[in-house]
């Protein structure tokens, strides 16, 4: 007679406490500083207002935003440079300083006959204050477990969420004693996550040498041969097609996100809802955010990276879609974006640790081509989504979910068949 023997339980795969726990504390420094940066992030919000406020015409106003912006894509290129070139403590740091100097003198030349000195500190501004994004970004991947590697990205899109949530109280707060507080206390925020940089994050050394990559990703061992320099690490990405499919789905992906705050408002009035409708949801976007990506990351961490980033893409493609239905109730645009936001929760994590899976000497340029990338994307959709909704009215959430498509096929394309260098 047999007898039976009892298995032993299949192991749970660890979940959100377990990479709470394993966070390390230079990471909730690091996680902090964020935190803490984005709470006093009033500039790209506020600009428009501050210089209208201050006599400035709605056309120049919108010129310095734009100049801003602008620097701020380029700001995330020049980031992963002196990450390669410095080490991530040193970028954050220096890049945080400089922000804070440079914020502080905006209130001084929003006067007349300063329009130029403006747009030029204005554009400083946004290079100094997005460059530490790239280094946050690879020093994230060094120092995180690899196991929990996109959990620390859900963490990290958390803090800057829950700071962009509370910034508009602080600023409400500060406007009713002095608009130039907004500069001033966003220049605080950046000097704090500059000191604390300095004093608590440890210093990571420059990427190492001791190995070349090759445009699909691998790692060829270099024998003392010395790290590809800036212009062959640019060539290396540039003949990455994969990759230049996943940048592609980033694009149009942040060219869609951003019709949450462009085309949304508009359809909402068009539709004859009150602006209350409008901050109801966008109240229900950040809660879901805050509230659920972190548990919902638990999940998805264990699926393929290609179908997190396709499957979250196209979720995100289907909650554009349904802000189309006609004459859409308040219920309805609440459930759209519901599932909006539910494929950001599904993706966004995913697709931002993508870059840092890449090999070193190359690691800290492909992070900052996907950081540029993005905020690319954000800068072009509030022009392109005011000229799609004056062409196509309601129809530009059709396409949206048209491109949004597109993207999760790009996604699905270009994160497909990856390796990580560390795996």
């Amino acid at each position: 007679m047999t007898t039976a023997t009892k298995t032993e339980p299949e192991a749970r795969p660890p979940g959100v406490l377990a990479a709470l726990r394993a966070t390390p504390a230079p990471v909730r420094y690091l996680l902090g500083g964020v935190l803490v940066n984005q709470m006093g992030a009033f500039v790209q919000t506020f600009l428009v207002l501050y210089l209208t406020a201050r006599g400035m015409s709605f056309g120049r106003a919108g010129l310095a935003l734009t100049a801003y912006s602008a620097g701020a894509v380029l700001g995330t290129l020049l980031g992963g440079e002196l990450t390669h070139r410095l080490g991530p403590r040193t970028t954050i740091g220096g890049a945080m300083a400089a922000s804070a100097a440079i914020l502080g003198l905006i209130p001084f030349l929003s006067g007349p006959g300063r329009f130029g000195l403006l747009l030029a500190a204005v554009a400083a501004a946004g290079l100094a204050t997005q460059a530490y994004r790239p280094a946050a970004a690879l020093m994230l991947s060094e120092l995180m477990p690899q196991e929990f590697r996109v959990m620390a990205f859900s963490m990290l899109r958390i803090a800057l969420n829950i700071g962009a949530a509370i910034s508009p109280l602080i600023a409400a707060g500060l406007i009713l004693v002095d608009w130039d507080l907004l500069f001033w206390l966003d220049a605080a925020t950046a000097i704090a996550y500059a000191a604390l940089a300095f004093a608590l994050l440890p210093r990571l050394p420059a990427e190492p040498p001791a190995a070349a990559a090759t445009a699909d990703g691998a790692v060829e061992e270099a024998d003392a041969r010395p790290a590809p320099s800036r212009g062959s690490a640019y060539a290396v990405l540039a003949r990455d097609h994969k990759y230049l499919l996943f940048l592609a789905s980033v694009l149009l992906g942040s060219v869609i996100y951003v019709q949450c705050t462009v085309a949304l408002p508009l359809k909402i009035t068009a539709d004859g809802h009150s602006t209350g409708l409008y901050s109801m949801v966008l109240t229900a976007s950040s809660l879901i955010l805050i509230t659920c990506e972190l548990k919902i990351t638990s999940y998805v961490r264990h699926w393929k990276p290609y179908l997190a980033g396709a499957v979250g893409t196209a979720l995100m493609a289907l909650g554009a879609a349904g802000y189309g239905l006609e004459a859409g109730s308040g219920v309805v645009l609440v459930l759209c974006t519901a599932v909006f936001v539910s494929g950001v929760m599904v993706s966004g994590p995913t697709m931002f640790a993508h870059p840092s899976t890449h090999p070193a000497p190359v690691r800290a340029r492909y992070v900052a081509a996907h950081q540029a990338t993005f905020g690319l994307g954000m800068a072009l959709g509030p022009t392109l989504g005011v000229l799609a909704w004056g062409a196509f009215h309601n129809g530009i959430w059709l396409l949206c979910g048209v491109v949004g498509l597109v993207a999760a096929l790009c996604a699905q394309l270009g994160m497909r068949g990856h390796v990580p260098a560390d795996s």
